[in-house]
């Protein structure tokens, strides 16, 4: 049942005596039909919630106390009462949405379990510049509802640092749809950020550009950019965004976020921060996995980070390793990808990987070799035996 977290206004002592000679005069329906005007005229959309509801038990014969339990109602008047309930949430729902008052029209909409005319309003909905968005976000984020408008509203009001933070502090790992949408928008705008901070600076500096450049090109031609270890844009923002490019397929955004590295690469030392392997020398790493992905430089690329899960795993840590072996499949290359997780990911389990595992891999090539290995390696009889019967059949 509708809660609301704000008080009803009440009508005055002149409009209830009103209603009680409604009701003497022309009988509860009357009465009930002379509320539900007043109510809507006074925009009190709880009580005019109640009200129907009310109205509904009056014309089934039960007591007419919309809060009540549906269950103490007789057996015969529970489906038309559900009916009446849903009616009465979509009708107020409606009226609030037509106000933009998402939150509110959401609670109504999310007890009918029916996210579509809320999804549909917050899709047409364009803020004006005084609009207070959060309320919003809230409904379209926080309530899953259209969760790329929220993002959106909250880079486009709240700028990219409040747009990482949303997507740093929310788990995309389930709907890797929103997540790439996200991370593209965010490299799309860091770059052009910096492009347009790059260019003031150089037109400072009386330097004419013939044509707009991108940030890759920008830094080529004018290392000075960099002189006395400046840096043009928040260096967390930066780093953040890089991070979460290695999601991103192959286009205009994986071009941005390429850019980005280009630029990151120059900076001075202190300001590239410190990441753990295998991206340990920055963006110098990071512009080879984007170029990988590119399809630019792919057996450089490769070899760069063969390497790196080799010598990892010697030191028994398998994260580069895992990383490799998404990089091969980025490039679909699966029967490599599974011959590095044959070589390197063995005895691992597949619910600590950020990859898929051996297990996952040989399925999909119908490797049942591999299986068996894969299961003794980690002392799982069921799967040894399982998996050499499986291969006996193929």
């Amino acid at each position: 049942m509708y809660d609301p977290a704000e008080p009803a206004p009440a009508l005055g002592g002149a409009a209830l005596d009103k209603l009680a000679a409604t009701l003497t005069a022309d009988g509860p329906a009357a009465a009930a039909d002379e509320l539900i005007a007043a109510l809507r005229a006074a925009e009190d959309f709880q009580g005019l919630f109640y009200a129907l509801l009310m109205k509904a038990r009056i014309g089934l014969g039960v007591s007419p106390f919309p809060t009540g339990a549906a269950g103490d109602l007789p057996a015969h008047t529970h489906a038309p009462y559900e009916d009446a309930i849903r009616a009465a949430a979509r009708h107020v729902g409606g009226l609030l949405l037509e106000r933009k008052e998402f939150s509110k029209a959401w609670a109504f909409f999310r007890m009918l379990d029916e996210p579509e005319p809320v999804r549909a309003a917050l899709a047409a909905y364009a803020p004006g510049p005084d609009d207070d968005v959060y309320p919003v976000i809230e409904v379209a984020w926080q309530g899953g509802v259209l969760p790329k408008k929220g993002f959106d509203l909250v880079l486009d009001r709240h700028g990219i640092c409040s747009a990482i933070t949303m997507v740093s502090g929310s788990d995309l790992g389930a709907n890797a749809d929103l997540r790439d949408y996200c991370v593209a928008r965010l490299a799309t705008a860091l770059h052009a950020q910096l492009t347009e901070r790059l260019t003031s600076d150089l037109t400072a500096r009386g330097v004419a550009l013939a044509e707009p450049l991108p940030v890759a090109r920008l830094v080529e031609l004018h290392p000075d950019l960099f002189a006395e270890d400046a840096y043009h844009i928040d260096t967390s923002h930066l780093s953040s965004v890089v991070q979460m490019s290695t999601h991103l397929a192959p286009g205009p955004a994986l071009d941005c976020a390429r850019g980005l590295c280009a630029y990151g690469r120059k900076l001075a030392p202190n300001l590239q921060g410190h990441n753990d392997a295998p991206f340990e020398e920055n963006y110098d790493d990071y512009l080879a996995y984007l170029n990988v992905i590119a399809g630019e430089q792919v057996e450089e690329g490769l070899a760069r980070f063969a390497a790196k899960a080799a010598r990892e795993a010697a030191e028994g840590a398998t994260y580069a390793a895992q990383v490799y072996v998404n990089l091969l499949l980025k490039t679909g290359r699966s029967r490599d990808a599974l011959d590095a997780a044959k070589r390197f990911l063995l005895a691992e389990d597949d619910r600590n990987l950020i990859c898929p595992g051996v297990n996952e891999l040989a399925r999909r090539a119908g490797d049942y070799g591999a299986l068996a290995d894969a299961a003794k390696a980690r002392g799982d009889s069921v799967g040894f035996l399982a998996s050499l019967i499986a291969a006996r059949g193929a």
